[in-house]
């Protein structure tokens, strides 16, 4: 019985480098999207590895600090507020996605790639339905794409106080609407999001549950 993500999709890919990618941010109203593609190396697959929405904030920081010491290669790409407005969340994840790819040290031959969308990418892909709860490849993408998201939204508290970034990260929280409507959306909101649109046209109130 399968307890976590293992290499077995991997090595059904057969001879070459086989990356995993994932990405995290697209649900939130705030902050860029990013993307982790990771090779790893079979004989090395750090233990522990799974879905990072599943992980600990202290395992997910264990495990991108092992991730990045035994990969083969490993990058994370992102892609901006600007780029996310122009070209929509899907197709921003999955220029994010490239990055990620383009900027590995080493070219794999496919990646295995979390979700059912068949993003375009610089090299030949193969889709995983919850991709990071089986493949360690791409369980180890979303650790990294998570925790580098994750500093830059404490980054951005920061500069920007008063929407709780540090804690939710830019997802839908209390504290989040509260300082869309006292403050209204800042310069790393996503405006076409209907919580900040409301906030926009003034029509946000504390007691709204909006989705994005």
């Amino acid at each position: 019985m399968r307890t976590g993500p293992d290499m077995m999709l991997e090595l059904a890919c057969g001879q070459g480098p086989v990356c995993g990618v994932d990405e995290a941010g697209r649900g939130p109203w705030a902050g860029p999207v990013s993307a982790g593609a990771v090779i790893l190396d079979p004989d090395r697959v750090p233990k522990g590895l799974n879905d990072s929405k599943k992980l600990t904030a202290k395992a997910r920081a264990a495990l991108e600090e092992e991730i990045k010491e035994v990969a083969i290669a490993w990058c994370v790409g992102m892609a901006s507020i600007e780029e996310i407005a122009e070209l929509n969340i899907l197709h921003a994840a999955g220029l994010a996605m490239c990055r990620a790819i383009d900027g590995l040290s080493v070219t794999p031959t496919i990646a295995l790639v979390d979700g059912n969308y068949a993003f375009k990418l610089p090299c030949p892909i193969k889709t995983v339905v919850k991709g990071d709860s089986l493949s360690c490849s791409i369980a180890a993408a979303s650790i990294l794409a998570k925790e580098a998201r994750d500093r830059i939204m404490v980054e951005m508290d920061a500069v920007y106080p008063g929407y709780g970034f540090a804690g939710h990260k830019g997802y839908h929280a209390p504290i989040h609407v509260q300082g869309l409507v006292r403050l209204g959306p800042s310069p790393i909101h996503r405006m076409s999001w209907a919580p900040v649109k409301a906030a926009l046209a003034g029509e946000l109130t504390l007691g709204d549950d909006l989705e994005a």
